[in-house]
């Protein structure tokens, strides 16, 4: 990454998008595209724009959402601002969403799971195993078919504008390795308290595989695990090492069980004070920020992991044999939820995912 790329400003608590954050813990990551497109020279008024997000200052999120304000400042000759409010800094994915709704927050980027209780449809991305790949997985996030849930969110009044990568969650606990759902369930010891998002569909995951899931706001997760409250959480690879959750995890599995997606949001209160060519250029940006955050999550997922080894921590690579056989255990989710969420839904999925299988 370029110096450019690693000065720092802070200001009332916010890091401001004309400088960007120190890295401690990022492999040599692309830097972002060039921006391009015409320039908005019109006066059309100056607004400073708010986002919260829940991840830390290294994480591939913020560093694109970085990129999404440099675009905004450059194309409207600085009329449009962004300030960016990582590590929960003013709520969790839930709380965030409502001060959208309210008008209290401008802009938020939220994973998929807190965000069924706007729009019920997207706890489609929850359902386990899903996606084989993230090539079937970013296949589905350009279709039709979920960029339709997106538009859902405008009865909520918010703005739902391009979906981001969150990733492949993985397990982590401090009790003992994980290579089965036996191990999950404990059998002569008693099962893994698991921290999940606070989604009912992840809550059934864990049920399945035998541990007692408590779900909890991501802000609190490592005081709980450093405190003993929970043994383990999950979450992809990244997220896992820039919330330092090695220093109070010892050991992880990569089980790859769920895939979800971010989703990139305004305040429909914000939105609509907005002149529409600024509205366009948001929209525009999004979907640039968009794709260079799934390039970067990319490029940072098998780092971490092997960042996160080179920390201590044990992590347990499963083979095809034991991921089937975690495959098996949470076969009754299906059964409990598609009927829930839409079987024409989680049927259209699965076929965009045999499509692309198929094309490999």
């Amino acid at each position: 990454m370029t110096n450019l790329w690693k000065r720092t400003l802070l200001m009332t608590g916010a890091t401001l998008f004309s400088s960007t954050a120190v890295y401690a813990q990022t492999p040599d990551l692309s830097d972002p595209p060039d921006i391009e497109g015409d320039v908005i020279t019109e006066d059309l008024g100056s607004h400073n724009i708010r986002v919260g997000i829940g991840l830390a200052e290294s994480s591939p999120l913020y560093i694109s959402t970085q990129h999404f304000g440099d675009i905004l400042s450059e194309r409207t000759e600085g009329r449009l601002t962004v300030d960016v409010f990582p590590n929960s800094q003013l709520g969790d994915d839930a709380q965030m969403m409502e001060m959208l709704q309210t008008g209290t927050l401008d802009m938020t980027i939220p994973s998929t799971s807190p965000a069924t209780s706007y729009v019920e449809e997207l706890a489609v991305f929850d359902l386990p195993f899903l996606f084989p790949t993230r090539e079937a997985a970013i296949a589905v996030l350009e279709s039709d078919v979920a960029l339709d849930l997106l538009d859902k969110f405008e009865d909520s009044d918010i703005k739902a504008l391009a979906y981001h990568e969150n990733g492949y969650r993985q397990l982590t606990n401090s009790e003992r390795p994980v290579e089965s759902p036996e191990d999950v369930a404990g059998l002569d010891v008693s099962g893994l308290t698991i921290r999940t998002m606070e989604n009912p569909v992840q809550l059934s995951i864990w049920e399945a595989l035998g541990a007692n899931p408590t779900p909890m706001a991501f802000g609190e997760v490592f005081s709980a695990l450093e405190q003993g409250v929970i043994d383990g959480q999950e979450n992809p690879w990244s997220t896992i090492l820039t919330s330092n959750f090695n220093e109070v995890q010892d050991y992880g599995s990569e089980t790859r069980h769920v895939y979800t997606p971010f989703i990139i949001m305004m305040s429909m209160r914000t939105w609509d004070k907005l002149d529409p060519a600024y509205q366009e250029l948001i929209e525009e940006a999004a979907q640039e920020a968009a794709a260079y955050e799934i390039q970067l999550a990319t490029e940072y997922d098998e780092w971490a992991r092997d960042q996160l080894e080179e920390k201590g921590m044990e992590i347990t690579r499963l083979d095809e044999e034991q991921i089937k056989a975690f495959q098996e255990a949470v076969q009754p989710v299906y059964d409990e939820w598609t009927p829930e969420i839409g079987e024409d839904l989680v049927t259209e999925i699965q076929d965009i995912v045999e499509s692309t299988m198929s094309d490999e």
